[in-house]
């Protein structure tokens, strides 16, 4: 049989060819040795000794190396542009575990950092005993109060005594106490210890960097980030924010656990007495130590149980954590990465068992049976997966090493323990990588090894179909992964989620060969050049098909945390209610029991010169009348009629059909959880705060001050009203007797619910009402009305100027419902799924353009346009780009409402009320996924060349 011109089969030009396209192969000589007569005559041919199928294998796989290795050389753009896709997740995740190792702190070095050299360090917390955990972070029992039931703190004659003789006890704060300090921009909060510095015993928890260590109780030592945010250097000094004490700083130092803000003196300059003690015992403290000090109410931090803990019964807090949620969501979101590699990866091993597919009919043709084609194809994804391995821990281990202060200092806020680089871990990865490319090349592989002879032979592409089992599998799996999904959304199991997505995602990659044909049977009624890529990706199923699965995996991803976050933020909004209007500051004024005296009205509107504020109101409290007990408490509180009140009360034990009954039952629609901002709840009024402190209409605001006037109160929840009337309870806590039951009465007042503004809960007493109840009123607080929000420099300067009229004054300003960094994460997933698309559809372009090159001869010869090849990639890229998104936006919006949809069938049966999941689409994210197929299109129509190819060809 001849091709192309008479040409043998087995030969490129007039040289012989061997298995993998090498002239003169040792399969054509075996071929040529084998249809030789003898010299002697024809006679049966030699036996040869028979190989054991592991020796036999061991050879096939040592060959197929081989070759993918001089593949490799060859294919020199292909192979770097592998190798580096593979390498990217290699090294990201080098650089995270080897991180990791480094900042996972061993027992002796974290209570190095803790505790320095001592044994132990406790802390006296209660008059009675105690259970703690094991690192003594929690503990629990007792009354937690000062050591007698005074505000007298323990000596260290009393800590010895609970110890041994010879033993050593150091008074020392190594966790730190919170201090206002005055700063440049008014007045801040920072951490300072108390260190008994020049005593070994705390070496290890500081270092000193420039300077000299504090000599009195009057210096201190401070980090850099503390004298930055205090503009200060060392010989200057800092001061309270009360101005009753200032300390010269000395020296910079280092805190091991903490680079942030962290000042040091001598335990006897701190504001507040040392509340812990470093000591050392004869023999170190050991568990049972530990309970002994528990029974006298103190915790203690030992390095001997840090290092050996004790049986998981002997304590009340659970030791260690469960790490394995985590590993399971750690696997599942690195199978996640693993299949995007694989997917973008997959085109690249397509081509190349494409461009092999001569070599490989010739293997075929000289007797290699299928599993040997695997093996040939296999083997590239074991070579290039190793080379990945390589080069992403080199450069990954390479930028932990050189990253390692820029995590210290900006992510762990922390030093690492020391150079170290998770051997384990290492390794894992490293198999990890090449597990990436032989799945990478698995489809290609299988694909080649079912090739017909004849059609690699010519140069043919035979029979392209996708197989109905493959598309039926992947309808089963998409459906699985939806089920799994619903499942763990309903019990709110963030791992069940994330495996039906997987799951879902590899059910979408199978069925993504069969639409692709499926679309492609549009193509007649296209212009040529989207004709021909329509028909290119149908024909070139093994490359497209990954491609488009990629986009379509990241930007489903991209979309379905996307509504999710969105919907979330919108529940958390309406879920949100607002006790002042955004940007209005609230000042707090305790009176604590009557001996403050009240702050000017004017005074703090002359503090605030310089804010944005347009009217101060001064907010008051019932309180009881001068006279009466001294500590005695008074409030004034609504009583709901009977007739409104929920028969049902919450509680842990309440079972279905109670929880049930209470839904149906309009006087229970009670919510779960609710958030608010600085607010004032039950306050006094004539009307003259209305409203800056509701927000409401003039209309309403004008009922509601005719009600105070006339004697009665307003509310915001209408429930409370009756026939316009409601019920208020008088309550009085004698402060001789704290446990004896409040002396109660109630009285009816004329009353008035809001219909507009802030739906907060509010209770606003009249003077008129508190005279009727005996009671009188006493100031808390301040409103301040602003036309914008201040600035955090604004408000420590008015912070500051507030502490000058008392120091007990603080400041809040209602910024309206908490927002994270949810629009950074949403922006972040839209620019990766970008990124993801635009790579995997120049990756797919390029390739089909190399693949492609007959045809664009062909179409050269028949006298096409130059435009028409940039056309031809321009659509290629849109197909790859366009398809791949749309099928994601479609996964990602239709996984979403499942999951939401869900999540809200699970609030159908809860009470409290639990309220839904609104479902919100990002549209940001959304646009951005739109234009990026055309940016797609734009760069591949731009930079492919115009110029046709024109060579001859052979079949």
């Amino acid at each position: 049989m001849t091709v192309g011109g008479g040409r043998s089969a087995g030969s490129v030009g007039d040289r012989p060819v061997g298995p993998a396209g090498e002239p003169g192969g040792r399969a054509a000589r075996a071929t040529r040795r084998r249809s030789a007569p003898d010299r002697d005559g024809p006679g049966p041919e030699p036996a040869r000794p028979r190989r054991d199928g592991a020796v036999t294998g061991f050879v096939s796989w040592r060959t197929a190396l081989r070759i993918a290795r001089r593949e490799a050389r060859r294919a020199k753009g292909r192979t770097a542009l592998v190798v580096a896709m593979i390498a990217l997740p290699v090294l990201a995740l080098t650089f995270a575990a080897v991180s990791y190792d480094m900042f996972t702190l061993t027992p002796d070095e974290t209570t190095g950092r803790q505790i320095g050299s001592a044994d132990a360090l406790l802390r006296w917390v209660a008059t009675g005993p105690v259970r703690q955990s094991p690192l003594g972070d929690n503990w629990t029992d007792g009354s937690s109060v000062s050591v007698g039931g005074g505000q007298r703190p323990a000596t260290v004659a009393e800590v010895a005594a609970l110890l041994p003789p010879g033993s050593r006890v150091v008074p020392a704060t190594t966790s730190g106490q919170w201090l206002e300090l005055r700063t440049p921009d008014g007045v801040g909060g920072m951490e300072i210890r108390g260190l008994p510095f020049g005593d070994p015993i705390i070496r290890g928890v500081a270092t000193l960097r420039t300077g000299r260590l504090p000599a009195n109780p009057g210096e201190a030592v401070a980090s850099e980030a503390a004298l930055r945010r205090l503009d200060i250097r060392v010989g200057d000094t800092f001061t309270r924010a009360d101005g009753s004490r200032d300390w010269t700083v000395v020296g910079v130092a280092e805190f091991p656990d903490d680079l942030g803000q962290v000042l040091a003196v001598p335990p006897d300059g701190l504001p507040d007495p040392a509340d812990s003690w470093l000591v050392e015992v004869p023999g170190g403290v050991d568990w049972g130590m530990v309970k002994r000090l528990n029974g006298h109410g103190v915790v203690a931090y030992s390095r001997i149980v840090a290092r050996h803990p004790p049986p998981a019964g002997e304590s009340p807090f659970p030791i260690g954590s469960d790490s394995r949620g985590a590993l399971t969501l750690g696997v599942l979101v690195g199978g996640l990465g693993t299949l995007e590699v694989v997917l973008l990866a997959g085109p690249a091993f397509a081509v190349g068992a494409r461009r092999r597919q001569r070599d490989l009919a010739l293997v075929a043709a000289a007797g290699g049976t299928p599993a040997q084609l695997r093996r040939l194809v296999l083997a590239d994804g074991v070579v290039l997966g190793l080379a990945g391995a390589l080069v992403g821990l080199a450069v990954g281990m390479a930028g932990a090493v050189a990253g390692r202060p820029l995590v210290e200092r900006y992510l762990a806020h922390s030093l690492a323990g020391g150079y170290r680089f998770f051997p384990a871990a290492l390794l894992g990865i490293a198999g990890l990588a090449v597990l990436t490319g032989m799945l990478a090349a698995m489809v290609p592989a299988f694909v080649a090894a079912r090739q017909d002879v004849v059609a690699g032979l010519t140069g043919r592409r035979g029979v392209v179909r996708s197989r109905k089992r493959w598309l039926l599998l992947g309808l089963l799996l998409a459906g699985a992964g939806v089920a799994l999904a619903l499942v763990g959304a309903a019990r709110v199991i963030t791992e069940v989620v994330l495996a039906g997505l997987v799951v879902g995602e590899v059910g979408l990659v199978l069925c993504t060969p069969s639409l692709v044909g499926l679309l492609a049977r549009i193509g007649r009624l296209l212009p040529l050049a989207p004709r021909i890529a329509l028909r290119d990706t149908a024909r070139n199923r093994a490359a497209a098909a990954p491609a488009i699965s990629a986009v379509m995996a990241a930007v489903a991803g991209s979309v379905a945390l996307g509504v999710f976050l969105v919907s979330d933020q919108a529940r958390t909004d309406a879920d949100y209610l607002a006790g002042l209007p955004a940007g209005y500051l609230s000042v707090f004024a305790p009176d604590a029991g009557g001996t403050r005296a009240p702050v000017d009205r004017d005074a703090v509107a002359a503090a605030a010169t310089g804010l944005p504020v347009t009217d101060v109101v001064e907010i008051r409290e019932p309180a009881c009348r001068p006279g009466t007990a001294a500590g005695d408490t008074c409030y004034l509180n609504l009583v709901l009629p009977a007739a409104r009140e929920c028969p049902v009360q919450p509680g842990p034990r309440l079972s279905a059909q109670d929880r049930r009954a209470a839904r149906a039952d309009p006087r229970c629609n009670q919510r779960s959880q609710t958030f608010y901002g600085p607010t004032f709840l039950n306050l006094v009024d004539d009307g003259r705060a209305l409203p800056v402190l509701t927000g409401a209409r003039p209309d309403d605001v004008a009922a509601a001050t005719a009600t105070l006037r006339a004697g009665g109160v307003v509310v915001t929840d209408p429930q409370y009203v009756q026939d316009g009337t409601v019920t208020v309870r008088l309550s009085r806590y004698p402060s001789d007797r704290p446990n004896q039951e409040p002396q109660t009465r109630t009285l009816t007042a004329p009353a008035y619910a809001l219909t507009s503004g802030l739906a907060a809960p509010r209770e606003i007493y009249s003077p008129g009402l508190l005279a009727r109840a005996g009671l009188t009123d006493r100031q808390t607080g301040f409103v301040l009305a602003t036309s914008g929000a201040p600035g955090t420099a604004e408000r420590d300067r008015f912070a500051a100027a507030l502490r000058k009229l008392r120091p007990d004054l603080n400041v809040a300003m209602e910024n309206g419902p908490p927002h994270g960094n949810d629009w950074v994460t949403l922006v972040i997933l839209a620019v990766a799924a970008g990124v993801i698309t635009i790579g995997a559809a120049g990756i797919a372009t390029g390739l089909a353009a190399a693949e492609g090159r007959a045809d664009l001869s062909t179409l050269a010869a028949i006298g096409a346009s130059p435009r028409v090849r940039r056309l031809l990639s321009l659509s290629q890229a849109g197909v790859i780009a366009g398809l791949g998104s749309l099928l994601g936006i479609a996964a990602g919006l239709v996984a979403a409402f499942a999951v939401i949809a869900a999540l809200n069938q699970g609030f159908a049966e809860s009470w409290p009320v639990e309220k839904p999941y609104p479902l919100r689409i990002p549209w940001h994210t959304l646009g951005i996924l739109v234009v990026v197929p055309l940016v797609a299109m734009l760069g591949a129509g731009l930079l492919t060349r115009s110029r046709l190819p024109i060579e001859r060809r052979r079949d």
